[in-house]
Parts: C-alpha cells; structure tokens; sequence
C-alpha cells in the first residue's frame, strides 16, 4: 500500500510561488507514474502537470502555460511542484497522485493524497 502526503500549500497574493511537494511512503514508487490535480470550488478535479516513468516525459495542462515545474526527487519518491506566477485562478486544493502504469486512474494500484489547498488572493 502506498501513502502520499502533500504539502507546501499556503496563501499567496498574484504573481507570487509556491513549491509543493509529495512524498509517497509504504513502497518505492519510482516506477511509477506521479502527477498533480486539482479542484477549485464547484469544479471537477483537472490534470495539472505529471511525470512518466516509463519514458521520463513531463506532462503539463494547457493553462499551465509555462508557469509550472514538476520534477522527481528522492529517487523518484517525491514529486514536486514548482509554481510561479500564480493567479486567483490557481486556487484550488492540489492533489498528488501515484499509478503503477498511469495517471488520474482509482484501481487498486492507483493513489491519491489528501491534498493541500492553495489559495491566491490579494
């Protein structure tokens, strides 16, 4: 079994940075896909940006729009997120989450973090 836990989430004014960072523990997950979501109020949860072990390629949404770093660290068992330039739009609680061969899924070899909330606002 694999536990995530999330933090460096935080309040923030527009145009500030936050870094978060998720750490899996239970088992090494540095085969394993990682990546980060999000939900904002009265939204589904949306693909931010995540790591493909199988190829190395990092994944980024389109409203990143070069804003966002994730990168691997601690042999694979932490993921963090770099974020710059944050907006009241970014605000949301962040979600890691881990998949044996994929990212967003909920099966038995998919999982999900509590979250940690970012919040943008002047």
């Amino acid at each position: 079994q694999v536990q995530l836990a999330e933090s460096g989430g935080g309040l923030v004014q527009p145009g500030e940075a936050l870094r978060l960072s998720c750490t899996a523990s239970g088992r090494n997950v540095y085969d394993y896909d990682m990546g980060w979501y999000r939900q904002a109020p009265g939204k589904q949860r949306e693909f931010v940006a995540g790591n493909r072990q199988h190829n190395g390629n990092q994944l980024y949404a389109p409203f990143v729009k070069g804003r966002f770093t994730v990168s691997r660290a601690n042999a694979g068992n932490t993921l963090n997120l770099q974020l710059n330039l944050l907006q009241p739009e970014d605000t949301a609680v962040y979600y890691c989450n881990a998949g044996q061969d994929r990212l967003g899924g909920s099966g038995d070899k998919d999982y999900w973090g509590q979250g940690t909330q970012v919040t943008v606002s002047s």
